[in-house]
């Protein structure tokens, strides 16, 4: 078994309510130690594995992924951990160093990135190795692992050897993940797992958007392979060998009793006989897990029917042509202060308005209801606190505002020092425990790569390096999503489909829990229902000019989950990447909605992926449009849900720009995005001054560009941007309140020092300038509501609202994981805070609002509205700011704002301070090229 190490560094968590209170220590030491006989997988240290001789990074690669590599734990693990705080070996050893770059970065240099990051190059030397696995007992495959990281280095002399390695390796570190994911996709996770809230949310949030049949999952696959000739075949073998390895650990670990401990704990499988079972993988489930990660990272659009609610909101409280001047204005479609990331001016014009918009099918006002997904709740399914979590679920599911993540800064050689590219790039997928992403390298033939996989679907590195070149993604938005409103006939549940009335079909999941040790919730059950259209599921019910309609909702990667693995194996392959145009040809083949960012050791480059429709002359993307012929996509084919999709020119993209910076912000000039909130303050202006700075001065090297993500990660967007433009505003003259003067000196003192969350001192626990970020964090919801809502009414501001959040601070519970996620300040009324202030004090503004808002438009009744409630926020104490939840007590800034690694099993690990940077992370420049 795994050494265990115990936790010492890092801030201790309370044991989370999905466990229940162990026994206590004395009392389990007995028990423990009968667990620790089981037999242990063989591990022989004496390998002489070199570094690769295919590496042209020249030592220069660098990566990290907290918590640790190794996401399984037995149950004597478990145990020790809840009981004592010790973790398994490599279960948390990358969280310190990750950690430690918040205050580490102001004295880094490249000698001393490896401190913070991990050697990313090919291989492990001889005296690092720390087992060498032949896994099965095959002989055309090894797994070596190496002492400082546990990440195993995948060796195969057939490419079935070298994935079936990639299998039996990605269970032996994320086994239980990937099989609470495959239940995920399915929509069956409260059954497997136990009926949390947040299980129930969790299901729900993805089984609404994907509410696949193990039939469509098949298909999907079947077509996947048909439609990609000998790459397709290739996929197909590859995978069906990685789901041998993981079956193959699956019944060594079952055999030699070392299996994950939370199958014990969710009562899958019994400590003393050893009864029970750990079912099999299957094909289907790869699709299953596909769809999650697709659906939570790459599936830009929706929130159509939101749209038409401000809409119509707009133009009542306006009337039709003021008020859907006033929509546009905050929608900021295509905002000419919005950082690009293909800045040299050229345009890409994507789900542009058109003069004359064609089948718009907006809901009469106030007839729009959700359609429901769950029913028939029992017992803890119908709690308040279940429902609760349901009503959540569905908004984030239904709305454009996905949280995207992920940023990338990326520099052309001709501004390095070196005169090779640099790239410092990642993506934020919130922070788990076990890493929904874990890391690998895989040597075979046609493989070669370093770098992130997401569990159970790394059969292929999908973010990481090659042999001369590395790349990474963050998520796009650009809208793939349409929302249909299909006129009913006979009943409810039929629809007119080209003139015929047609019958929705049905698809449901019965799901039923009861108590476990590892989830005490009380026993409940309930049943999801989609109905099916040609256009997708239904999503809400509304009527239209009288007429009863549903509202469906289809995206192009709808029923095409698995035909992005030609993409990812691609990349993989050193033989079909070669340079920056073999690289954007590669990840055309990746049909979810990214950015995708490369480098070698002399070129750049850049593209955005996505199946793009065509849609219909006149249709409007940000409206429902009718469910008609003439409205659908060009050359639709509802039987595979295949289209017209836009050329891969139309797509931004670039090779060789000076330099690439993203944040999920605007792509380039004239795309659209679904998402609200590309103006003038976004976060990716944290990166984009940054980078810009550097860039200018030249000499670039891999710490200065790390520095700047690190700085960027501490930064707080208000503070920086726009609180600059409010203080000098309330400064115009004196401010003669003493409460409001004593806020202004701190909040100037705060801006002045660099307007950043950070410690006093490395684990201090506490903000420097904390009084100044209290009362930015109170202030700032006060002052949006003060300044808009008088002009719009309550109706159009709050319908705004759900269009685009109000603010996204650190502290707030946001994003897929709540509060302590990490991410922080993608989506928030900064922009149009920024846009009004400045058209009230005169300055000029491109692609303002329609209107002044703030105190009517009037300098002296603006600067009261912004006294008065920077008072009221200045009086308010850090406890009702920091109201406390299950992690922190009231009125601990710092803990409000920590992020945790949220248990998706039974090991914990502690609070680190916040940061606003990727999770997996690379730091890359390479020497060479073959």
């Amino acid at each position: 078994m795994p050494r265990r190490t115990p936790r010492t560094a890092l801030d201790r968590q309370r044991t989370p309510r999905r466990f229940p209170k162990f026994l206590g220590a004395a009392s389990i030491c007995a028990f423990i130690a009968a667990l620790l006989s089981p037999l242990t997988q063989a591990a022989a240290a004496d390998s002489t594995t070199a570094l690769a001789a295919n590496d042209y990074c020249g030592g220069q690669c660098s990566d990290i992924l907290p918590p640790g590599q190794n996401g399984n734990a037995t149950l004597a693990q478990i145990l020790l951990n809840q009981a004592f705080g010790i973790q398994p070996d490599h279960a948390e050893d990358q969280l310190g160093p990750y950690n430690n770059l918040a205050s580490g970065a102001a004295t880094l240099t490249d000698a001393k990135i490896n401190d913070f990051f991990n050697d990313a190059s090919f291989g492990v030397a001889s005296d690092q190795v720390a087992s060498s696995t032949a896994p099965g007992g095959r002989t055309d495959v090894t797994i070596v692992r190496d002492k400082k990281t546990g990440v195993p280095h995948i060796t195969g002399t057939t490419r079935y050897g070298t994935e079936y390695g990639a299998g039996y390796a990605a269970a032996q570190d994320r086994l239980w993940l990937m099989d609470v994911f495959r239940h995920v996709g399915r929509g069956q996770l409260t059954s497997f797992a136990g009926g949390a809230s947040s299980n129930q949310g969790l299901e729900q949030e993805f089984w609404r958007n994907a509410p696949y049949t193990e039939a469509d999952l098949q298909t999907q696959i079947d077509n996947a392979i048909a439609n990609n000739g000998a790459r397709g075949q290739q996929a197909l073998a590859d995978a069906n060998a990685y789901i041998d390895g993981i079956n193959a650990y699956i019944d060594a670990s079952d055999s030699g009793r070392y299996f994950p401990g939370e199958y014990v704990l969710t009562g899958h499988k019994d400590s003393i006989t050893n009864a029970g079972t750990i079912d099999h993988f299957k094909i289907t489930d790869l699709v299953a897990l596909a769809s999650v990660i697709g659906s939570l990272f790459g599936s830009g659009g929706g929130g159509e029917v939101n749209n038409a609610i401000s809409l119509l909101a707009a133009q009542s409280k306006y009337g039709v042509t003021e008020g859907t001047k006033v929509w546009e204005s905050f929608r900021e479609s295509n905002d000419p202060e919005a950082v690009l990331t293909v800045h040299n001016g050229e345009s890409f014009p994507y789900a542009s308005k058109p003069d004359t918009a064609q089948g718009e099918a907006l809901p009469d006002a106030g007839s729009v209801t959700q359609e429901p997904l769950v029913y028939d709740r029992t017992g803890s399914a119908a709690t308040a606190t279940a429902t609760g979590a349901s009503a959540t679920a569905a908004a984030t599911t239904l709305t454009s505002a996905k949280r995207g993540m992920s940023n990338a800064l990326v520099v052309s050689g001709k501004y390095t020092a070196s005169g090779h590219p640099i790239a410092v790039f990642g993506p934020q997928t919130g922070y788990f425990a076990p890493q929904l992403l874990m890391l690998q390298e895989i040597q075979g033939p046609g493989l070669s790569a370093r770098g992130a996989s997401f569990a159970g679907l790394s059969m292929y590195v999908e973010l990481g390096r090659g042999q001369d070149y590395s790349w990474s993604a963050t998520t796009s938005g650009q809208d793939i999503i349409d929302t249909y409103a299909v006129e009913l006939c006979q009943d409810d549940y039929h629809y007119l489909y080209h003139g015929a009335c047609t019958a929705m079909d049905k698809v449901e999941r019965t799901n039923s829990w009861k108590p476990t040790t590892a989830d005490g919730t009380a026993a409940g059950s309930y049943r999801m229902q989609v109905y099916r259209t040609k256009y997708g599921p239904v999503e809400y019910r509304a009527t239209v000019g009288g007429k009863k309609v549903a509202y469906t909702t289809l995206r192009s990667s709808y029923m095409h989950e698995a035909d992005s693995i030609i993409g990812f194996q691609m990349l993989n392959d050193p033989d079909y990447v070669k340079s920056p145009g073999t690289f954007q040809s590669a990840v055309q083949h990746i049909n979810y909605t990214f950015n995708w960012f490369y480098a070698d050791s002399s070129h750049t480059a850049y593209y955005n992926s996505g199946d793009n429709p065509v849609r219909a002359a006149g249709v409007d993307a940000e409206f429902p449009v009718w469910a008609q012929a003439a409205y659908e996509w060009r050359n639709w084919d509802p039987t595979t849900n295949t289209a017209s999709y836009t050329p891969p020119s139309a797509h931004p993209n670039s090779i060789d720009q000076d330099y690439y910076i993203s944040w999920n912000n605007k792509q380039a000039k004239d795309y659209t995005t679904a998402p609200w909130g590309d103006g003038s303050v976004h976060r990716g202006n944290l990166l984009e001054d940054r980078v810009k700075k550097l860039v200018a001065a030249g000499g670039v090297t891999r710490s200065s560009l790390t520095k700047a993500m690190a700085d960027a990660a501490l930064a707080d967007l208000r503070a920086e941007d726009v609180l600059p433009k409010l203080l000098k505003f309330i400064n115009s003259s004196t401010v003669t309140d003493t409460t409001a003067a004593a806020a202004v000196t701190k909040l100037s003192d705060w801006v002045t020092a660099g307007a950043k969350r950070k410690e006093t001192s490395a684990g201090s626990k506490a903000y420097a300038n904390a009084d100044a970020i209290r009362i930015l964090d109170a202030w700032w919801p006060l002052l949006v509501k003060a300044e808009f809502e008088p002009g719009l009414g309550t109706d159009l501001y709050t319908a705004f609202s759900n269009n685009l959040p109000i603010d996204e601070s650190p502290s707030a519970a946001h994003g897929p994981t709540g509060a302590h996620a990490g991410s922080s300040f993608q989506y928030g009324w900064w922009s149009y805070v920024d846009k009004d202030i400045r058209a009230v004090l005169g300055e000029s503004v491109q692609g303002g609002l329609s209107q002044k808002y703030c105190g009517g438009g009037t300098l002296s009744a603006c600067r009261d509205a912004l006294i008065s409630t920077l008072k009221t926020a200045a009086g308010l104490t850090a406890a009702q700011v920091y109201p406390g939840d299950d992690q922190c007590s009231a009125g601990d800034q710092w803990c409000a704002d920590s992020i945790v690694q949220r248990t998706l099993g039974g090991i914990k690990h502690g609070k680190i301070t916040w940061q606003n940077r990727p999770t997996y992370q690379q730091v890359v420049e390479y020497t060479s090229h073959r």
